[in-house]
């Protein structure tokens, strides 16, 4: 199976799968409307709007399994989102990252790329998995990875 075969639902709550990003490279995070790392939302969207053009997509993936940071309903975080961060690039309907209730896509995105030490677990919101053109997971970035410093390795992949 590869990354565009998963089944996704979009923020509006339309089904549907990644093949619509093939030949893209992708940003794929887990997001929280009420983390400390919420402010990062300005960067993703500040790098999507830079890069788009280029066959560059952020992919958000709401997330609630961190110390409920994520509370609200899509209707709720996706006007948030917009109203607070002018979020243009695509949200998806909330998800796990973690446990038995674990998305296929995290489960394979963890699988490709683990964390330190070799751990699949997220620790946190706003994990980054950067893909390639061609589907392929090429790093992982810790939470704490500010989307600006991701710059010069989406260019490079561009």
């Amino acid at each position: 199976m590869s990354l565009y075969d998963f089944e996704v639902t979009t923020i509006d709550g339309k089904k549907t799968t990644l093949e619509a990003y093939k030949g893209k490279v992708l940003l794929i995070v887990n997001v929280a409307s009420k983390c400390g790392f919420t402010y990062q939302y300005e960067g993703l969207e500040k790098l999507y709007k830079t890069y788009k053009d280029k066959g560059f997509v952020v992919l958000g993936f709401p997330c609630n399994q961190f110390s409920e940071q994520e509370p609200g309903n899509e209707e709720e975080i996706k006007n948030f989102c917009s109203l607070t961060y002018d979020v243009t690039f695509p949200m998806f309907s909330k998800i796990d990252v973690n446990g038995t209730k674990t998305h296929p896509l995290y489960a394979y995105l963890k699988k490709e790329q683990s964390g330190l030490l070799g751990s699949e677990s997220i620790k946190w919101n706003f994990t980054k998995f950067l893909v390639d053109k061609h589907g392929h997971v090429v790093e992982r970035f810790a939470p704490t990875t500010k989307p600006e410093s991701l710059e010069e390795t989406i260019k490079g992949l561009l």
